[in-house]
């Protein structure tokens, strides 16, 4: 236990000292909130009403996404996980402290964008903090998990970024953050399901912030805990200690099981 608590320690240290990681943790989130706010705001008046949701699901993307995948696939490739497995230091946590730690670092931004957005945009409130609460950390665990599992099926950073940014940019185009999600074609409103971001919108709009869900909103939260189960147990299954070590225990496509959750939403939602 002292030595998680030090490995946790020394990655959260590391995700405020580390320029990439504070970027992708606070820079980056924050300011993009604060540009949506000051433009969106006045070219979209309906964006404001959205406002504080999308831009806690656009931060846990941004942190989840774009800083957790590349550091692991660089500590294998680097041999860091073999000096790991000589000291005893097992896969699960090698896995699970670098999520626990960016799922801290986005509890920070999102009760800064929570407490600012009213002040700063007059962007409305949560009306239930406690469903607020749930749902913002069932995203956080499933684009934890998810993250995690690129990072260790990826075999390289150029792979990563692909692997990202297929959640990434579908996700601020479909999700229903920049615009409402019944604005969609039908057949875009199916295939947007299938995003974590999604589901979290519709559970965030239908169960925290007053509005009318366009799903089942407590679907979408048993889909995002089902699927960070998923993620972060196909991740430790599918772990490899060395990027020299060409096998495997199953194929990488093993790792879209982690939708399967959402495939279900699509249908029964």
């Amino acid at each position: 236990m002292t030595a998680f608590i030090n490995h946790f320690t020394f990655e959260f240290r590391t995700g405020i000292r580390n320029k990439q990681l504070l970027l992708m943790n606070y820079l980056f989130p924050l300011g993009f909130f604060l540009m949506m706010g000051f433009v969106m705001g006045g070219i979209n008046p309906l964006f404001v009403d959205n406002m504080t949701p999308a831009m806690v699901v656009f931060g846990v993307l941004a942190a989840t996404l774009l800083g957790i995948p590349d550091p692991l696939v660089n500590a294998r490739e680097n041999g860091i996980f073999r000096s790991y497995k000589i000291n005893g230091v097992p896969s699960i946590s090698i896995l699970t402290i670098p999520a626990l730690t960016t799922m801290l670092h986005l509890l920070i931004v999102t009760v800064i964008i929570t407490a600012t957005a009213p002040l700063l945009f007059d962007a409305p409130s949560p009306v239930n903090w406690f469903n607020y609460a749930i749902i913002f950390v069932a995203l956080a665990f499933a684009m934890a998990g998810i993250s995690v599992l690129i990072g260790v099926i990826s075999p390289n950073s150029r792979v990563t970024i692909m692997y990202s940014q297929l959640f990434f940019i579908p996700s601020i185009l479909l999700a229903g953050m920049m615009f409402p999600f019944d604005m969609l074609p039908e057949a875009a409103g199916k295939i947007a399901q299938l995003l974590p971001a999604t589901q979290a919108m519709n559970a965030f709009k239908g169960l925290a912030m007053g509005g009318m869900a366009d799903f089942n909103p407590w679907g979408s939260v048993i889909a995002l805990i089902t699927s960070s189960v998923l993620s972060f147990g196909l991740a430790v299954f599918l772990f490899s200690w060395d990027s020299r070590n060409t096998e495997r225990r199953a194929h990488p496509l093993l790792a879209l099981l982690c939708l399967l959750p959402f495939v279900i939403s699509m249908f029964i939602g």
